[in-house]
């Protein structure tokens, strides 16, 4: 298992990538696969940092 330190400098890095991501998608063109592959990253990580969160209450 993962001490809440952790989760919590693991939900930091996740969410920096999430909004660095999120900065860049506006710039790539609509239909292109850098901008699908993004997209789907981004919703890759959002679940990501959803579990971690989902794992940080049940050690509260």
């Amino acid at each position: 298992m993962f001490t809440n330190e952790e989760l919590e400098e693991a939900l930091r890095a996740i969410d920096s990538t999430i909004s660095k991501c999120e900065k860049v998608q506006p710039k790539l063109r609509k239909g292109t696969s850098q901008r699908t592959l993004l997209i789907r990253r981004i919703k890759a990580l959002h679940i990501a940092s959803s579990l971690i969160k989902q794992e940080m209450e049940r050690h509260a």
